[in-house]
C-alpha cells in the first residue's frame, strides 16, 4: 500500500517517471515521458509534389491497397516491408505518384491508430486519477472510523479490503504505462521508416 505519502501527489511523480522536466504536469491527459506531439504531418515524411493524385485502374487500386496494408501492419519487419515495395515496383513501375498514394494511405490508417492511442493513454491517465482520489477518500474514512470513540471494526476492514484491492488495480495498471507510452512514438518512427524506403523506390 501507498502509506508514506498522498497517493494523489505520488500519481504525477510516478506517472512520467520521476522526470520532472518532461512534462510540466500542466495536462493531466498526458502522463508520458515522451512529449506530447497530438497529430503528425504527412507533407514532413513525405515532401509535397505538384504531381496530381494518379487515376489507378482496378488491378493498381487493389495493388497499391494490398501494399498499404501489408505495411500498416507492425508485425511486418522494415526488411519485408523493403522487399514488399520492391516486388510492387517490379510489377508495377517505380511511379512516384502512385507510391505517393502508398504511401498516403499507410500515413492515414498509422496516424489515425495513433490517435486512438493517445485518446486512449487520455482516458488511462484521467482513470488513474479517480482511482487515485477513490483510493485517498477510503483511507481519510477509515481513519477517521479509526479515530471514533467506538470504531466500527467491520467497516474498517471492509474499507482496507477495498483500499488493497484498488491499490492493487492501479499498481498494475501503471505497469503497462511505459510500453502504451512507447507505442505512439514507434508509430511515427515506423512511418517515417517506411516513407525512406518508398521515396528510395521512387528514384528507381
Amino acid at each position: 500500500m501507498l502509506r508514506s505519502m498522498n497517493i494523489a501527489a505520488a500519481l504525477a511523480l510516478v506517472l512520467v517517471g520521476g522526470t520532472a522536466t518532461a512534462n510540466t504536469y500542466e495536462d493531466p491527459t498526458w502522463p508520458c515521458v515522451q512529449r506530447k506531439v497530438e497529430s503528425l504531418s504527412q507533407g514532413l515524411m513525405w515532401p509535397p509534389s505538384e504531381e496530381p493524385t494518379p487515376e489507378l485502374d482496378e488491378a493498381l487500386e487493389a495493388a497499391v491497397d494490398d501494399l498499404a496494408a501489408v505495411l500498416s501492419l507492425r508485425r511486418v519487419s522494415l526488411e519485408e516491408a523493403e522487399t514488399r515495395v520492391s516486388e510492387f515496383v517490379a510489377e508495377h513501375g517505380a511511379n512516384r505518384a502512385v507510391l505517393s498514394e502508398v504511401f498516403t494511405r499507410v500515413f492515414e490508417e498509422l496516424s489515425g491508430r495513433r490517435g486512438q492511442i493517445i485518446d486512449g493513454i487520455a482516458d488511462f491517465s484521467l482513470g488513474q486519477i479517480e482511482l487515485s482520489k477513490k483510493i485517498d477518500a477510503a483511507r481519510s474514512e477509515m481513519d477517521e472510523a479509526m479515530q471514533a470513540e467506538d470504531p466500527d471494526f467491520d467497516r474498517v476492514d471492509a474499507l482496507e479490503e477495498q483500499i488493497d484491492w484498488d491499490e492493487r488495480i492501479y499498481t498494475d495498471r501503471q505497469r503497462s504505462l511505459r510500453y502504451v507510452c512507447e507505442t505512439p512514438v514507434l508509430l511515427e518512427q515506423r512511418l517515417y521508416s517506411l516513407s525512406q524506403i518508398l521515396q528510395r523506390a521512387a528514384q528507381g
